[in-house]
């Protein structure tokens, strides 16, 4: 620029009709200028002068020129950048070298963008979503199983157990019955409520009765003995017509000899053998 100035503040040549710039008030011709205040470029090492466009990054310098990727040289004025070790590189290439590959989808995570990370692995964070419900899981409590993240909701829901009884979540132990959990404390007899764990129950429309329950509501009768046929006792029993028998009570009602695979009579009320039967 030209000014009133008369002379330069370092050589004392005059600044009449010539450009100069100014630094704390002191006007200097433009060699001076540049010998004394221009900044070196990073890139070439050459001063910038002053009047050239001085583009600065963390105390460092570049001419407008010099300002550009380190790898693949395109401009980086008016751009995004990353720096490593004091290099500049555009988006591109930054992320090609240095960022992070999504554990989902695979591509790159862009520098700016959102990055979760969790177990020593990188997500998008559109990617990092329960595998169930697909919701973003952000920093909720989550559970991982087989590589899979699932919000807890989702993971009881699909993976734990509820107790057929109160259909709460069973934590720890359990007890089975026609495929169904159940909280050991609430395995008990449907009839009088007896907690049944590691006790003899029969089960009647998938709920466990204790034997004395069972045999007073559903087990049918011994015609001979009057007793409760269950399945805890004798592994044969004997039907025939209305009634049954414990397979050990199965006997002729006269000489007492055991049935079980004879042939038999009927007399009234009694089953006879053949040979009672016949005389």
């Amino acid at each position: 620029m030209t000014s009133s100035h008369t002379d330069c503040h370092y050589c004392l040549q005059s600044l009449r009709g010539r450009k100069y710039a100014l630094r704390d008030e002191n006007a200097y011709c433009v060699a001076c200028y540049d010998s004394l205040y221009a900044n070196p470029c990073e890139e070439c090492k050459q001063p910038i002068e002053c009047n050239s466009k001085d583009l600065a990054y963390k105390g460092r310098h570049w001419h407008e020129r010099c300002f550009k990727c380190a790898k693949c040289s395109r401009s980086l004025v008016e751009k995004p950048f990353a720096a490593k070790d004091e290099v500049l590189l555009c988006t591109e290439c930054y992320s090609d070298e240095y960022s992070s590959k999504c554990f989902h989808c695979q591509k790159t995570i862009m520098p700016g963008s959102r990055k979760m990370e969790f177990k020593g692995s990188s997500w998008h964070e559109s990617c990092f979503v329960c595998q169930y419900c697909q919701q973003p899981l952000g920093t909720k409590p989550l559970i991982t199983k087989d590589n899979e993240n699932y919000c807890v909701p989702c993971f009881e829901k699909q993976f734990v157990h509820h107790c057929y009884s109160c259909k709460k979540v069973i934590t720890s132990g359990g007890v089975t019955c026609h495929d169904q959990p159940w909280h050991k404390e609430c395995f008990v007899c449907a009839g009088c409520k007896t907690q049944l764990y590691e006790q003899k129950f029969i089960s009647k429309d998938e709920y466990p009765y204790c034997v004395d329950c069972f045999s007073k509501f559903y087990a049918k009768k011994c015609a001979a003995c009057k007793k409760p046929i269950t399945a805890l006792g004798s592994a044969k029993y004997i039907s025939f017509e209305d009634r049954q028998w414990h397979g050990e009570c199965f006997n002729c009602a006269k000489c007492s000899v055991p049935l079980v695979s004879l042939e038999f009579l009927t007399r009234q009320d009694d089953i006879l053998c053949r040979e009672c039967g016949s005389a």
